[in-house]
């Protein structure tokens, strides 16, 4: 069967993204207008794969140094298929890819999947694919998740805790403004305890929430009209996943993030979603994860979902 691989260009726009909507495994996170708000800090080398000239792939991907990144810039990447797609195709696709790289002198791949919990009917093709062709395993992360089709596993102290809370008049607005927890909150906080900054600026999260204002939600916890804490939300069809969530030191006495995260567990189980999403816990040290922040996700229910990330070489 005849497959042609294309790099993606700006006239594509429109069918890259009417191929997202659609696709078996794609979220938000791969609609051009959320790959592009970042676009001058990664050089873009998405590919387009066709089957006898009907698009029946595409890999999100930046190039860096002759390698290949299924995108460095996103939270996660990987091949996206259409619904039709049989698993003996994905294979025949994967080929076509790694000849089209390596006409184009790419060395490596790197290959980041979207977590399979992400979708109903799991997102493991190609990682057999990978194996037999050579890909190892280059690292994993531990990803912290909340199944919410389950009894919830909250720790009997932070549930204690959270009754009390419930008697200090705080108040949680959903709110379409990012500059009080960015500027009063997140920022500071990130700043005092890591030197570190936000991925996204201020400006960028206004920009893509005006982009995916169903999926970008802020909720903040207020106490006397002063922001205390916050969670920025990512939500999809079945997956919601915290993307930031900090609390001033105000907020840390009465443990308004806590507070804050139950409520949004408690809320989203309610509404049907299939998993809450509360990202890594890994360090750039020995140990390789921060063993406070495990505990504290798993003290609010989190079970480990590990996120195998592959490379393969092309020389």
């Amino acid at each position: 069967m005849k497959y042609e691989v294309k790099k993606y260009v700006e006239q594509d726009y429109n069918i890259w993204n009417d191929f997202i909507d659609q696709a078996k495994n794609a979220t938000f996170l791969f609609h051009r207008d959320f790959m592009e708000y970042h676009q001058d800090r990664f050089e873009d080398f998405s590919l387009l794969v066709y089957e006898n000239q009907k698009l029946v792939a595409v890999l999100p991907a930046n190039i860096k140094d002759k390698e290949l990144y299924s995108h460095q810039g996103l939270t996660y990447g990987g091949l996206v298929y259409s619904k039709k797609i049989k698993t003996e195709k994905v294979e025949l696709i994967l080929d076509a890819i790694l000849v089209f790289l390596k006409e184009n002198n790419v060395q490596a791949f790197y290959y980041k999947p979207i977590p399979g919990f992400y979708f109903s009917h799991g997102n493991n093709e190609i990682d057999f694919f990978l194996f037999k062709r050579g890909a190892v395993l280059d690292h994993k992360e531990m990803n912290l998740v909340i199944n919410l089709k389950e009894e919830l596993r909250i720790s009997k102290s932070k549930l204690k805790h959270f009754r009390r809370i419930e008697n200090l008049q705080l108040e949680i607005v959903e709110e379409a403004d990012f500059e009080p927890f960015w500027e009063q909150v997140l920022q500071p906080r990130l700043l005092a305890k890591y030197d570190a900054k936000p991925v996204h600026t201020k400006e960028e999260i206004y920009f893509l929430k005006q982009n995916f204002c169903k999926n970008i939600k802020q909720f903040s916890v207020y106490q006397e009209h002063e922001i205390i804490a916050g969670i920025t939300i990512f939500e999809g069809e079945r997956v919601v996943k915290s993307q930031y969530g900090a609390t001033s030191k105000k907020g840390e006495k009465v443990r308004a993030l806590d507070f804050l995260f139950i409520s949004l567990i408690e809320k989203y189980q309610r509404e049907g979603k299939s998993f809450f999403d509360m990202g890594i816990v890994n360090e750039e040290d020995e140990k390789g994860y921060n063993p406070g922040l495990l505990t504290q996700k798993e003290e609010l229910g989190c079970s480990v979902y590990n996120q195998d990330f592959y490379k393969i070489n092309l020389k």
